[in-house]
């Protein structure tokens, strides 16, 4: 009789809360852009000591080797923290990701504080790192634990998991479109109106919040910006070619350099990330571009007229440095400093065409930008999420048609090289490290909303014919705005969404096999004979 109750109160609530998700979207854009304005001027108090340190008072060898004693000490803390919450590590996208989709379970407030502080002495130390990751982390943790508080049932967490991840974005970078369309293409993986819903509202509170601290203009203010001519679209076909090549070594470059840390069974897990911090006070005393996430190095490409060879230099130095930061799984994202060194990629590129070609100056900074969004597109392999997140970030709506271009050039190269997402790589590389199962034994119902592509196996077919998954029972249909009552004899059409109803402790078996049999087109497997 429980476990009837139980399945009824899961349906019931079903039907009930798409009428409230978009006023629980605003409460969890509240908390995510509280939580990323906070980490954002924590991080911005932080850099500017850093930078004070290395350009007025490391004068002498007393205060660098006091300098070096703090890093090791910062090192030292922020690898105590890792060990103490290993949710905290890396960006926290792909744990995001894999909360959603079950395989990965999180003490939200736990990951909050040691997020933050992990990720704000990580900056103190000057490390290449963002804030990006992070925000999002803690505004799905946000998110979780308004859903809790509030004890909402397993799927209205999910989608306020997801608000919160969206809102956290819109707030570190002011682009709250960029924020709704991670949440759909990257992190929830397909179009779902009840997402797009509860993500805009949360994405836009977050954003009012952090114009009304950080003020309304765009986070990269650039002051030139002409619309690139039309006979330099072969340029941008090329800058494309090349942004995708060396973003899969971007990718194939940072799994390494993790699987090299995790090989070093000699250096205990809290001493890791006292390698990136020694590194960072080496960095910042030669070439101190290259020290935080990046924000400062992309306006100063700007603002300065670097020679290629000082750009080459510090592109080499970003590059890896972000590596051995990233690596060592030190609380932080990798967003920003990707889109540094995908503006010194463009701009690196624009020299050479200047130089060899008589390319047109003034349309160098247009490369910079077309290089962040290739690049981004190219290790993210999410081109709409990136065309967006420039478009905002840059505040200019001039380069949309060569981003389009760059993007879908980048997103091929990067394809026909058989590179993974990045966040898709990290996440699979967490779940093998796992030594303790992820789902656990449970009565609770949960709720599981999956479209159906177009081209499917069960597309066309009726519901009686298809050999669904075990454990789980379709609820429910979604056609547009119709919804529909299963039976038999129901015909399923590509973009249905189909309402599952499964036991929590075997969701992500389900989830999978579901994803198996909506994408695949391998009729005799899945279509009962």
């Amino acid at each position: 009789m429980e476990n009837i109750n139980n399945t009824k109160n899961t349906i019931s609530r079903w039907h009930n809360f798409r009428i409230k998700i978009i006023i629980e979207g605003i409460l969890v854009g509240f908390v995510a852009g509280f939580l990323a304005i906070l980490y954002r001027m924590a991080l911005e108090k932080a850099f500017e000591f850093c930078k004070i340190m290395y350009t007025e008072k490391l004068t002498n060898g007393l205060a660098i080797g006091a300098w070096f004693v703090f890093l090791i000490l910062g090192g030292y803390i922020v690898g105590r923290i890792i060990k103490a919450e290993p949710m905290a590590s890396g960006s926290g996208i792909p744990q995001v990701e894999g909360v959603l989709i079950r395989k990965m379970h999180t003490n939200w407030f736990r990951v909050i504080v040691a997020k933050f502080v992990g990720g704000a002495l990580c900056i103190l130390g000057g490390l290449s790192m963002g804030r990006e990751g992070p925000s999002i982390q803690m505004g799905a943790a946000g998110g979780q634990g308004l859903s809790k508080i509030l004890k909402r049932v397993k799927l209205e967490e999910k989608f306020l998991m997801t608000s919160g991840a969206s809102a956290g974005l819109a707030a570190a970078f002011n682009a709250p479109l960029a924020g709704v369309i991670f949440a759909l293409e990257e992190v929830h993986k397909n179009f779902s109106p009840i997402v797009m819903t509860s993500a805009l509202a949360a994405s836009i509170t977050a954003d009012f919040m952090s114009k009304n601290f950080f003020g309304m203009k765009p986070m990269l203010n650039f002051r030139h910006i002409q619309a690139m001519p039309l006979n330099y679209y072969l340029y941008v076909i090329v800058l494309g070619v090349i942004i995708g090549v060396c973003g899969v070594l971007f990718n194939k470059t940072l799994i390494k350099t993790q699987k090299l840390y995790a090989k070093s069974k000699w250096l205990k897990a809290e001493f890791k990330p006292i390698i990136p911090f020694l590194i960072a006070g080496v960095v910042g005393l030669t070439v101190p571009f290259a020290l935080g996430g990046g924000h400062d190095v992309i306006i100063a490409l700007d603002r300065t007229n670097f020679t290629l060879k000082m750009v080459l230099i510090i592109l080499v130095v970003k590059f890896l440095f972000t590596m051995i930061s990233y690596g060592s799984s030190a609380p932080g994202g990798i967003f920003l400093p990707l889109l540094a060194i995908g503006a010194l990629i463009g701009v690196a590129y624009g020299y050479i065409l200047r130089d060899l070609f008589g390319f047109n100056q003034i349309y160098i900074e247009n490369l910079m930008i077309l290089g962040m969004a290739g690049y981004f597109t190219a290790i993210v392999k999410a081109p709409i999420t990136g065309s967006v997140l420039i478009t905002e970030m840059t505040g200019s709506f001039t380069h949309l048609l060569p981003i389009g271009l760059v993007c879908l050039t980048a997103y091929v190269v990067s394809d026909l090289l058989n590179s993974k997402p990045i966040y898709e790589e990290l996440l699979e590389n967490m779940l093998e490290k796992a030594e303790t199962p992820t789902n656990l034994e449970s009565k609770t119902k949960v709720i599981l909303e999956m479209a159906v592509c177009i081209g499917s196996c069960i597309e066309h077919k009726m519901l009686k014919d298809i050999e669904w998954p075990v454990d789980c029972l379709v609820v429910g249909i979604m056609r547009g705005k119709k919804e529909i009552i299963p039976k038999g004899n129901t015909i399923v059409y590509g973009g249905d969404y189909l309402i599952i109803l499964a036991d929590e402790h075997v969701a992500a078996e389900v989830r999978d096999s579901l994803t198996d049999l909506i994408e695949c087109c391998d009729t005799e497997k899945h279509i009962k004979q």
